[in-house]
């Protein structure tokens, strides 16, 4: 199942993740899409904010075209077109509410970076889904050694909750703060189950992988709830 090692991926129960934070959100989403649906589930994909329309044609303008998409074992997703940016925004509230109970899996962006690799969420940011069971925080680690002005998306919040200046060079402590505290990454994520992607483990050194790990488990985050994922995998 790709290469995610999350239990959820395999216990072929029903599931409703958002996908919130940066560094390759919707890179995730849809690599976990596609091995679902390789796999024979029902997977429907939609965003709560904006994500570009897809160019593969899996993209679904109603209920019928997503069920045959999903009968030729493919992913479909759904969303409201926006002609003059070639994005989708969130689905008509009908034909989400005709289709989420017969998917398998629901995914949903559900937060905007600016393709940073990380981010502090605004006043009304991330715009979670009601109903998710599970939500999948992600950063990019090319975020470490540059500054919060030009790898965060929204780096004045980040400043404030970090207790530093935006020209701050961003450590694995600082994107461990910023992924582990309700007022970054795991905000509004409640009862929620929470999961965290730590993207492009490729461009740093294992030192730091394994400092980044260490200073998520030792605040409390389950070690089996972080993937350390590398492009192309």
């Amino acid at each position: 199942m790709a290469h995610c090692p999350f239990d959820f991926v395999t216990d072929g129960k029903q599931h409703n993740i958002c996908l919130v934070g940066g560094g390759g959100k919707t890179t995730v989403m849809y690599e976990l899409a596609a091995a679902w649906a390789a796999s024979g589930r029902k997977v429907l994909v939609l965003t709560s904010t904006h994500i570009l329309q897809p160019a593969d044609g899996s993209f679904a303008a109603d209920a019928a075209a997503v069920h045959n998409l999903w009968q030729q074992g493919r992913y479909a997703v759904i969303g409201t077109p926006e002609p003059a940016t070639g994005k989708l925004t969130a689905p008509p509230q009908d034909l989400y509410e005709a289709l989420q109970l017969q998917a398998d899996v629901i995914l949903c962006e559900a937060d905007g970076s600016r393709h940073l690799p990380c981010k502090a969420p605004a006043a009304h940011e991330p715009v979670l889904l009601p109903d998710s069971d599970i939500v999948l925080a992600v950063a990019g680690m090319d975020a470490l050694g540059c500054s919060l002005a030009q790898a965060c998306q929204r780096p004045q919040p980040a400043a404030e909750l970090l207790g530093c200046s935006l020209d701050s060079v961003i450590d694995e402590q600082m994107l461990a703060a910023l992924l582990l505290s309700e007022q970054g990454a795991r905000k509004n994520v409640g009862a929620r189950a929470y999961y965290i992607v730590l993207n492009k483990c490729d461009l740093i050194t294992t030192a730091q992988q394994e400092e980044i790990r260490r200073l998520l488990v030792s605040a409390g985050m389950d070690e089996h709830r972080i993937w350390l994922r590398e492009r192309g995998e």
